[in-house]
């Protein structure tokens, strides 16, 4: 049975890395590569970046440090992934085969597609063809409206789509999906736990990888969720952002605990400098 994969999730907006609440509220954190050297350090399984910039303004604002301030979000991978040792995907403002294209090059092994596969859900099985089903994530945001119902929101959790998110997630896996991601709306930023039965109901509905995301605020929320829903790979932000060590912190607490986990250890002590 392979392992259950612990995966920080990095929040980009315009250059800079970012808190989010509720999909609205965004506090920065710092800069991108000193913060992917740390989740190296810690021996992450996997790492995703989400840029979820509304234009195209790129710019660290942090001169002060003397960050070189980058213009695209290509640089800004280039940048990062060289100091990345474990697998990366990349998700945000993916529209186009060249945008897969153009993000594989510059260093992600897998790429996450959200509003796009709403848009033209044919997208998906291009990047399939193309490129491989196991380089295709498909994001999907849920917001729950009722008892037990979720639908799934876009264009950063503003449009409402009318599609349960099992619903959403089986589509996309007969499109040629490789991957899901699942990320509560209402939990975001929250820390008070994932949303148990959405995950649960994304997991029955395909054969897919699925990633859980959304709420995380202490180490049992991993093991909770686990037990629940038994997602192939646990995600979170904000936590990963504030707990010393919570990568290693969060590895030993479920490896210690008798999950199936990869053996915990810290690859370095260097200080990353992030600020």
């Amino acid at each position: 049975m392979p392992n259950h994969r612990i995966i920080p999730v990095i929040l980009l907006k315009n250059g800079r890395v970012v808190q989010s609440k509720d999909f609205k509220r965004h506090q920065v954190l710092g800069n991108p590569s000193s913060i992917v050297g740390r989740f190296s350090n810690w021996n992450a399984d996997e790492l995703i970046y989400l840029d979820i910039s509304r234009d195209q303004n790129y710019d660290l604002k942090r001169d002060d440090l003397n960050f070189e301030n980058r213009s695209s979000i290509l640089e800004i991978i280039h940048d990062f992934s060289k100091h990345s040792f474990m697998p990366l995907t990349i998700g945000g403002g993916i529209k186009t085969i060249k945008d897969v294209e153009d993000r594989l090059r510059a260093g992600a092994d897998k790429v996450a597609i959200n509003t796009e596969a709403y848009n033209r859900p044919e997208f998906i099985s291009d990047c399939a063809k193309i490129f491989g089903s196991q380089c295709i994530v498909v994001s999907i945001d849920a917001k729950k409206v009722a008892l037990s119902s979720w639908e799934v929101f876009v264009d950063f959790g503003k449009k409402a789509t009318g599609i349960t998110p099992d619903e959403w997630a089986k589509q996309m896996e007969d499109m040629g999906a490789g991957e899901i991601l699942i990320n509560s709306i209402d939990r975001d930023g929250q820390g008070s736990g994932y949303d148990l039965e959405l995950v649960s109901k994304v997991v029955q509905a395909v054969g897919l990888p699925v990633v859980a995301m959304g709420g995380a605020g202490i180490p049992e929320h991993f093991s909770e969720i686990i037990d629940y829903a038994l997602p192939s790979g646990v995600a979170a932000s904000n936590i990963f952002q504030y707990t010393e060590n919570a990568v290693f912190e969060i590895n030993s607490y479920l490896y210690q605990s008798g999950y199936n986990v990869r053996k915990p250890k810290i690859k370095s002590v260097t200080n990353s400098g992030d600020s």
